[in-house]
């Protein structure tokens, strides 16, 4: 099966291992585009620090009527029960997850050939991590910062129109966390427009955001592009 057939969960968070996450931002991708968002501040598990608030726009001022992000296990579970969770550099968020619920309920393996009947995992993971995906598909770019990409693979007025649509109107640019989580998931499905590209199998594409060994491991040296 295609991976584009997957349910793609994309997540971006702002915050740090003191603070906490005191944004997070999630776009959701189904047949290769982007079908629904969520997103929202959130109280600070610790003190947020003027270099923190001077990167990410918020202070704690600003997060004072909001919820803890601990409040929204039930949410982060099932988003991970339905499809796997994407990040450009994704151990960040997969650490700010961990430091939160260290120890998830048990989801299925999308790296599996067949994750209805592959043994369940009690982790976040397996991810998949665009930065990763773009170093191995696409060699020799002169940056693979987020936003580098974008503007390398001219995506920006679709970015831009996605931010007006589903963001809030002070949270539209980079370091926001679901503007992030939305040019992530753009560069997605720019993959999901390459035919080729598109129609891979999801545990491929897991194999390409992990490291050299371990996407050996996991395909068992088999598993290619073509299969």
């Amino acid at each position: 099966m295609s991976w584009t057939a997957a349910t793609i969960h994309v997540l971006d968070f702002e915050g740090g291992r003191r603070s906490g996450i005191v944004e997070f931002g999630v776009a959701t991708l189904l047949d290769g585009r982007i079908t629904t968002t969520h997103t929202r501040l959130c109280a600070p598990a610790g003190p947020v620090t003027a270099a923190e608030s001077a990167l990410h726009g918020i202070t704690e001022a600003d997060t004072a009527r909001a919820a803890p992000f601990s409040t929204e296990q039930e949410l982060f579970v099932s988003l991970r029960q339905t499809g796997p969770f994407a990040a450009h550099h994704a151990p960040v968020e997969r650490g700010l997850l961990r430091h939160t619920w260290p120890i998830p309920a048990a989801s299925p393996d999308f790296s599996a050939t067949d994750p209805a009947h592959a043994p369940r995992l009690s982790d976040w993971g397996p991810w998949l991590d665009t930065r990763r995906i773009y170093e191995r598909l696409y060699l020799g770019l002169p940056s693979y910062q987020l936003m580098d990409l974008i503007k390398t693979f001219m995506l920006m007025d679709e970015l831009s129109s996605l931010a007006a649509a589903h963001c809030p109107p002070n949270r539209r640019g980079p370091h926001c966390a679901l503007f992030d989580a939305l040019a992530a998931g753009l560069l997605l499905v720019r993959l999901a427009r390459e035919p080729t590209l598109a129609n891979a199998p999801l545990p491929w594409l897991v194999a390409q955001s992990l490291s050299s060994a371990a996407g050996a491991d996991l395909s068992q040296g088999r598993l290619t592009l073509e299969e």
